[in-house]
């Protein structure tokens, strides 16, 4: 997870420049093909002089306007912020559901401590695949992969809002997707997935995205998945405590300093890797409108890793019952205080910057100092999710049970 100073090539045949995988970049996303271009915040003073025009006319490089420049990052910058927001308002719903299709995956402190080793060992094996394998058609694996995935990941992403638009006097008929395995007492679900029309009308919908940018790869539809992706992610994953939260954290913040600068695994991965595992948005709308083609970019990664630790504070705030969302609006500030800080320093010192070196500090050093002057410091690395989101529910059910015995006897 890297912010670098780069953009994309105004002529076709330019040298490729590396990228990282999953940080702020300027580029060219279409088709993957990555080239150098000077850095719209390289450029001091909202001009270039003389011979700075020159050079770039010459390679046939592409200089961002200041105002291109701004748009962008701006529009990175607010909709890294919406997948964070929305999704963790939704995790809170999602903690408490009994629905088996939206139970969230809940990630232990031994998860936390094993996945920066896993994703070294994932992103390596990557690197391999592309030195041993045909670029192209590993790329074309993925790319019906992510089709598949992106589908299903906005439909359940649009699917709430569905509800709230299509009248409640429309026919709406339930299914059920069921898949066993085995016969008689040895009968298992495999898969028991229960929708109805309105889904369908979203899969529908997700399904024309999906065609637009497998044909395509237009950033409008690679921005759909994106967020998609990062909303699920904020959502689905939960953290079961903040010490589990720092662990992986922590983790990933060594994992993306030691893979940026220590080796060029991920730059090599990152560049010959074509998939909607960023955000985008073009430098030259203004000049060029949709068919603009000068990216600056964002990785998921910075999004769903700081997003689900901060989707973790406000099912913190809300097991406190204070009726304040204290935590998390601190942590959604630091998050941003973190991601502009990432934008400066690059700018500052021209060079490539591990977002995560500024985020993961931030996002844990502002709600911890929070807590330390609230004095609830203690109270917040007790706190356990399952037991403090489900202790009301346990009691209702058992007052059920309760009910329900009397009866019968």
């Amino acid at each position: 997870m890297t912010t670098t100073p780069s953009g994309s090539p105004a002529r076709r045949h330019v040298r490729r420049r590396p990228l990282r995988k999953r940080g702020l970049f300027s580029g060219s996303a279409r088709g993957g093909n990555m080239a150098e271009i000077e850095s719209p915040l390289a450029v001091d003073n909202a001009t270039l002089n003389d011979t700075e025009a020159i050079a770039a006319n010459a390679t046939g490089r592409f200089v961002a306007t200041p105002e291109g420049s701004a748009v962008a990052y701006g529009s990175l910058v607010l909709m890294a912020l919406l997948p964070i927001f929305f999704g963790a308002l939704r995790s809170v719903s999602c903690a408490k559901s009994k629905n088996s299709s939206d139970m969230p995956e809940t990630i232990t402190s031994r998860d936390a401590a094993r996945f920066p080793i896993i994703a070294s060992c994932t992103l390596f094996g990557l690197y391999l695949f592309f030195k041993i394998f045909s670029e192209e058609y590993i790329n074309l694996l993925l790319s019906m992969y992510f089709f598949i995935l992106g589908i299903l990941a906005l439909s359940h992403t649009l699917s709430p809002t569905m509800n709230k638009i299509i009248p409640t006097n429309l026919p709406n008929k339930q299914y059920q997707l069921l898949f066993t395995q085995g016969t008689g007492e040895t009968k298992e679900e495999i898969v028991n997935y229960e929708f109805d029309t309105k889904d369908l009308v979203c899969l529908a919908f997700s399904s024309v995205v999906g065609v637009w940018y497998l044909l395509k790869k237009h950033w409008i539809a690679n921005n759909l998945f994106g967020l998609a992706f990062a909303l699920n992610g904020v959502e689905l994953l939960h953290l079961n405590n903040v010490s589990t939260g720092c662990i992986l954290l922590g983790g990933l913040f060594i994992y993306d300093v030691f893979w940026v600068f220590g080796t060029n695994v991920m730059v090599t991965v990152a560049k010959s890797f074509e998939a909607p595992i960023k955000l985008v948005f073009p430098q030259d709308l203004l000049e060029k409108g949709l068919a603009a083609n000068n990216f600056a970019m964002l990785g998921l990664g910075d999004i769903v890793i700081p997003g689900i630790f901060i989707a973790l504070l406000l099912r913190f705030d809300v097991s406190l019952k204070k009726n304040s969302r204290t935590y998390f609006y601190t942590s959604f500030f630091a998050y941003v205080f973190g991601l502009g800080l990432t934008i400066y320093v690059m700018h500052t010192f021209k060079h490539a910057q591990p977002a995560l070196l500024y985020l993961v500090p931030a996002c844990i050093g502002f709600p911890v100092t929070v807590a330390l002057v609230k004095g609830e410091l203690t109270e917040m690395f007790r706190y356990e999710e399952k037991t403090a989101l489900c202790d009301k529910e346990s009691l209702d059910e058992a007052t059920d049970d309760l009910k329900e015995s009397k009866k019968e006897q």
